[in-house]
């Protein structure tokens, strides 16, 4: 009996995590600035840790690729003989710290990623981003490790 009076309880507790986690707000803040990003990513080799668009985990979409982040704003994705190129950068928008990532690539796994990302936060071995469609609310969630 009183595990029938627990269920109900645990059920309200997770539609609650689960409201709190996909919340459509897109002023998430970070307390990393734009010139920490900048200090923090650039430099090292970085690899995707996570990326899941609008809840689905497509981490292997970049499996095997390293990332490198010059301070001139370049990016460079490299995989075997496989390099894509784009242009990254980190600034203040409304309060928050966001990060554009842009690849030449026009179809892909690349395509996807090349967005305007609010930075979740920021350290010098961990970037976590998030970015909510302006379209239809979608959330996508980016993270990048230091090798």
């Amino acid at each position: 009996m009183k595990k029938l009076k627990l269920i109900p309880i645990l059920a309200l507790l997770f539609m609650v995590n689960v409201a709190s986690m996909c919340s459509d707000d897109d002023s998430s803040s970070s307390s990393s600035t734009p010139n920490q990003v900048t200090d923090n990513v650039s430099g090292g080799t970085w690899r995707v840790s996570l990326y899941n668009e609008d809840g689905t985990v497509k981490t292997s979409d970049f499996s095997g690729y390293a990332f490198i982040f010059d301070a001139d704003g370049s990016v460079t994705a490299i995989k075997s003989e496989t390099i894509q190129i784009g242009d990254w950068s980190s600034y203040n928008d409304s309060g928050s710290t966001k990060f554009d990532l842009v690849f030449a690539a026009l179809d892909g796994p690349f395509e996807s990623i090349s967005e305007d990302w609010n930075v979740l936060s920021s350290s010098s071995t961990v970037l976590s981003l998030k970015h909510v469609s302006g379209g239809d609310g979608s959330i996508d969630l980016l993270t990048f490790t230091k090798i």
